[in-house]
């Protein structure tokens, strides 16, 4: 996970929504196994992307403030931030074509 970084109620404001470039945020527990299938995907679109977009990951078991501020109901929750503000949303694991299909339009 060298590419993902961590964020947590406490840094998410200045990690995400002061961010200069669009932000991917990946909304995930360790219980959850369709976030681990997940976890592989944004670490390759991370790497690729690496300098245009930013990917993080938020526990929402651990960071309740910013889970219930996003209302992210279901995980894994991938958002995209740009210019502090969610532009995009998909709910659930999927493949790094479609989350590339997705997001085309601000990667």
């Amino acid at each position: 996970m060298d590419a993902i970084k961590i964020v947590t109620d406490e840094t998410f404001d200045r990690e995400v929504l002061q961010s200069p470039r669009p932000v991917i945020v990946e909304y995930w527990a360790q219980w959850c196994g369709p976030c681990r299938q997940v976890a592989p995907v944004l670490e390759a679109i991370a790497s690729e992307h690496a300098g245009r977009v930013d990917v993080v990951k938020l526990n929402t078991d651990e960071n309740p403030a910013t889970t219930q501020r996003y209302q992210v109901l279901a995980i894994p929750t991938v958002a995209v931030f740009s210019g502090g503000q969610v532009v995009k949303q998909v709910l659930g694991a999927r493949s790094k074509s479609a989350l590339l299909r997705d997001f085309a339009d601000v990667l």
